[in-house]
């Protein structure tokens, strides 16, 4: 019974984690135009880490082992560089429905990466679920006419597969380090390399950015930077790595209808009929079984040490 608690309670911050998750594109899309690329993608992590820093410093969090420590580096590659690089790039040129809907199969990449870092093994069921999801934004893109790869789709799939791996990662490593813990500590790692060119890219017009541009940029720091990956990857912890990435199905249809409500984009009755079916099989993945074999951190470090 308690065991059933702490899953749905997984679930419940993954939803949390998700629904914040879904303004980033939309706050990119606004943050990119008055800030660029450099400041937009890696400022959120320059701007975080003064946070972070604080908090690990109040708290007197220990450092990282070695092996917590390479785990960590993938993650600050794929969650603190590639990510929030490449998608503030390809904001510069595409509409966010056109990357929300590419940004649907991420949780095939988290599932597919969990089986081989995460120790779980979804069941049939479970992957017949994610093949529903992912053919109806499949048959969603096409219908919208972004089936043809450009070089920005092809970069915004590469953000994808290096996000999924380091939600994965993430989610491993959140049982041992702590949820908050691994991406503070993942932000820590990468803020260093980021300030440069982060100040070498600020201007003098910057400062005239319109209120708008501001909230969407402090937006991406402090919630899509950090907050959103503290819920995030505590659901994952709690409910299973496989599972919880189910929730990401819904995560397309949030970034479109915010996209709608901020930035005044349209939202069709065939978006609406997909949706459906999206949470259709995340309620079917939700409850599909998934074996997963014990990792024993405590093991791994004693053997290192």
């Amino acid at each position: 019974m308690q065991k059933e608690i702490r899953e749905k309670m997984g679930v419940l911050l993954g939803l949390v984690g998700v629904i914040c998750f879904s303004l980033t594109l939309p706050s990119t899309s606004i943050a990119v135009e008055y800030f660029g690329t450099t400041v937009a993608g890696l400022g959120r992590t320059a701007v975080a880490a003064v946070l972070v820093a604080v908090i690990l410093i109040v708290r007197k969090e220990k450092f990282p082992s070695l092996i917590q420590f390479k785990s960590l580096l993938i993650v600050a590659l794929g969650a603190v560089l590639g990510f929030p690089l490449l998608t503030s790039w390809v904001m510069k040129s595409l509409p966010v429905s056109h990357g929300a809907v590419e940004l649907a199969l991420l949780p095939l990449a988290t599932a597919g990466f969990a089986m081989f870092r995460g120790g779980e093994r979804p069941s049939l069921k479970f992957w017949i679920s994610s093949m529903i999801g992912s053919a109806a934004v499949i048959v969603y893109a096409l219908h919208l006419g972004f089936g043809q790869l450009q070089f920005v789709d092809a970069a915004l799939l590469v953000a994808v597969l290096i996000l999924g791996l380091s939600y994965a990662e993430g989610g491993v490593l959140a049982r041992e380090l702590g949820s908050w813990q691994v991406i503070a500590w993942a932000i820590i790692i990468g803020a260093p390399f980021f300030m440069v060119p982060v100040g070498l890219s600020i201007t003098a017009e910057m400062l005239h950015a319109p209120l708008q541009a501001w909230v969407s940029l402090i937006y991406l720091s402090v919630v899509s930077q950090f907050l959103a990956y503290v819920a995030w990857y505590s659901g994952m912890a709690m409910g299973g790595i496989a599972r919880v990435s189910q929730v990401q199905y819904l995560q397309p249809f949030l970034m479109i209808l915010f996209a709608a409500l901020f930035l005044g984009e349209t939202i069709t009755l065939f978006t609406l009929a997909t949706a459906i079916i999206v949470v259709f099989s995340v309620v079917l993945g939700k409850n599909a079984s998934v074996s997963k074999k014990e990792v024993h951190p405590q093991k791994i470090v004693n053997k290192d040490a």
